[in-house]
């Protein structure tokens, strides 16, 4: 007698969040008074998905990254990624700054390998995923250049190689364009996008441009004022693939930009 077949979707074990914080706290104390971070914050993150974080400044942001990091411990709650817990600082993650903070005596190419070194990672795997991602991220032809001979961008795509180096499975990107100029910006939105499908790497992304965050992210976590906590957690509809122009012109793009400007108080955009 043939046995009928088990419903996979009974049978397949869960797959545990790629991040994953449960009622998270900060909280920190001086002589003189103590304040409130985080408050209140639960929040799963799929793997591969691109989360971005926005919210008023001051409202925790850069912290809760921190916290994923294990770089700040909760004053209560947990953080998890892939479904362990986070005790201590992690060094399976990559984490992108506001500034590249390349070494200037250093090429884009060594800059990128210094990751390499730091984990001793085998020379010949260190330079090949180093080639890899210096075509991905179109720095070919500039590998051998030195800091101050690259644009704002470039440098931000060389500290993007170091972070992919060791093929993270979260990357932390705190406000890593805000200084550039619109234009480049724009440039390196389109990037990342293309980048992150080509990885499938959960991306964490801290931003305070409303358009950035709607057209980069699945999802984007909107948060108040301190002590900060979720808003809202906005699904933004759109496919992966997007082409800049069209997807700003999208349905989806200024449904959910509208409702975060909603959110946040702010001014709507114009032109």
């Amino acid at each position: 007698m043939t046995m009928p077949k088990e419903d996979a979707t009974l049978t397949a074990a869960p797959v545990a969040a790629a991040v994953g914080l449960s009622d998270v706290a900060v909280r920190f104390r001086s002589k003189k008074r103590d304040v409130t971070a985080l408050q209140d914050v639960s929040l799963d993150v799929r793997p591969g998905e691109f989360i971005a974080i926005v919210g008023p400044s001051g409202c925790g942001k850069s912290t809760l990254l921190k916290l994923v990091a294990g770089l700040l411990k909760p004053s209560s709650g947990e953080v998890r990624l892939g479904g362990e817990r986070v005790n201590g600082p992690r060094h399976d993650i990559g984490y992108v700054f506001q500034r590249a903070a390349l070494l200037e005596w250093r090429s884009a190419r060594r800059n990128i390998l210094l990751q390499a070194e730091m984990r001793k990672m085998p020379a010949a795997q260190a330079r090949g995923r180093a080639d890899e991602l210096i075509r991905m991220t179109g720095l070919g032809g500039f590998e051998d250049a030195y800091p101050h001979e690259l644009s704002g961008g470039m440098q931000q795509r060389v500290a993007l190689c170091r972070a992919l180096l060791h093929e993270p499975p979260v990357l932390l990107m705190d406000e890593p364009f805000g200084a550039l100029d619109a234009l480049t910006r724009e440039q390196m939105n389109m990037e990342l996008n293309r980048i992150w499908r080509e990885t499938g790497t959960t991306v964490l992304l801290v931003t305070h441009s409303i358009s950035e965050a709607v057209y980069l992210a699945d999802r984007v976590v909107v948060m108040s004022p301190r002590p900060g906590t979720i808003t809202e957690l906005i699904e933004v509809g759109l496919p992966p693939e997007r082409a800049y122009a069209e997807t700003l012109g999208r349905p989806e793009f200024r449904d959910a930009t509208a409702r975060i400007r909603g959110l946040l108080g702010a001014a709507p955009a114009h032109g």
